[in-house]
């Protein structure tokens, strides 16, 4: 078994996985097991530099804040900020804290320094302003909206004032209250005036839809994808707050489903403006239904982000699944040998690449067993998903940083 996985296991490198794909994505995505591990995110700075050197890649997304990667991409492109700042301000989760990240933005700062702007490299955050806590309040992608429009477009056309949506919007606190996510009566998504923003904010939207032939002429294309992101995600914040106050059974599949649609949303217009490499967790990039188990809930099922997108582009969307075998500092030791990590555990090199659809071919036999994880906060990759993923990012040991 072991030698029928080395004779398909080859280097982790940007021309090894283009050799896997049957065709030049528009989003190719890499996904990992478990957040914050320097061993992975340097694994994943170092595909991303090559795809930019050799395959012309130009936009990386991360699974962070879409409105916060705004700071980000500024800083990169144009030097707006400084490091430490946008750091502090252009990350969600926590994740500015981790080095592998401060890294990619310094190396993506040094490689636009001195080149013209059609040839700088772009970062996004894809996912929306939310957290495991709660959900940011719809002001600030709303109002943005708002002044973009009446920047642009006639006063008469607007369906509201600047004044109104202040005045609906009120005071943050109630949007961002932490009790809401796990008591939906402490939530105000669906209040009267919820529901009247929520009809503002589509009639905002299709008043920017139907000005693109004027907003083209007036504005430029980064203005022009601010202010969709913007619609997006004031929409998709409201949203995720009526479901925050619903009572139903079906309330936290309704958030999760919500959260990878509006991560969907980003990435599909992302891919818009050209080829995008995608980091997150395997959960919001996998074809498959992604599963959770969250507090009390039975086993809750949902749609991610990659599956969404894949159904849109079809061949254009391609996903790399990342396996490890120990994360020792987590008490997760090394795997059970009849488990898809534990036959991989016998490559003796610490990273490889292998084609899923001939690793799954040759496990046909050994039918590994799903691993159980002792740590929350890694997933094993699930051997039935191989069939429907494009290549296997093996990672052997992963050390503390």
């Amino acid at each position: 078994m072991a030698t029928d996985i080395r004779d398909i296991a080859r280097a982790v490198e940007a021309a090894a996985v283009m050799e896997l794909l049957p065709a030049r994505p528009r989003v190719l995505a890499l996904g990992e097991p478990t957040h914050g591990e320097g061993t992975l995110l340097d694994l994943r700075n170092e595909l991303f530099r090559q795809l930019v050197e050799q395959e012309g890649c130009q936009t990386i997304a991360i699974e962070s804040d879409c409105v916060k990667g705004l700071l980000m991409d500024a800083y990169v492109t144009s030097g707006v900020g400084t490091l430490d700042e946008v750091m502090e301000h252009g990350f969600s989760h926590g994740w500015g804290a981790f080095p592998g990240n401060r890294e990619l933005v310094r190396w993506m700062r040094a490689y636009n320094e001195d080149r013209p702007e059609p040839g700088r490299i772009r970062f996004a955050g894809f996912d929306g302003p939310l957290e495991i806590t709660g959900a940011a309040s719809p002001r600030q992608s709303l109002t943005a909206l708002h002044d973009h429009l009446a920047a642009h477009v006639d006063a008469d056309l607007l369906p509201c004032t600047a004044e109104t949506l202040d005045r609906l919007l009120g005071a943050d606190e109630p949007w961002t209250r932490q009790a809401a996510m796990t008591d939906p009566s402490r939530s105000v998504g669906r209040s009267a005036e919820a529901g009247e923003l929520r009809l503002l904010t589509d009639d905002l939207v299709a008043l920017l839809d139907t000005q693109t032939p004027h907003l083209i002429t007036a504005t430029s294309r980064d203005d022009q994808d601010r202010a969709r992101l913007y619609g997006r995600t004031a929409a998709g914040l409201l949203r995720y707050h009526s479901w925050m106050a619903d009572t139903s059974p079906a309330r936290m599949t309704r958030l999760l489903a919500t959260r990878d649609a509006m991560m969907a949303g980003n990435l599909l217009a992302l891919a818009e403006r050209g080829p995008v490499f995608v980091h997150a967790h395997n959960s919001h990039l996998q074809r498959d239904r992604s599963t959770m188990r969250m507090w009390d809930h039975p086993l809750l099922e949902w749609w991610s982000a990659g599956a969404l997108v894949s159904a849109r582009l079809g061949e254009q969307y391609a996903f790399l699944a990342t396996a490890l075998g120990t994360i020792r500092h987590h008490g997760v030791d090394t795997p059970p040998p009849d488990t898809l990590e534990g036959l991989l555990y016998a490559l003796p090199e610490d990273r490889r690449l292998i084609d899923a659809s001939r690793l799954a071919t040759a496990l046909a036999d050994a039918r590994p067993a799903p691993r159980v994880s002792p740590y929350f906060g890694y997933a094993p990759l699930d051997p039935a998903h191989l069939t429907r993923t494009d290549g296997v990012v093996y990672v052997r040991d992963v050390p503390r940083d």
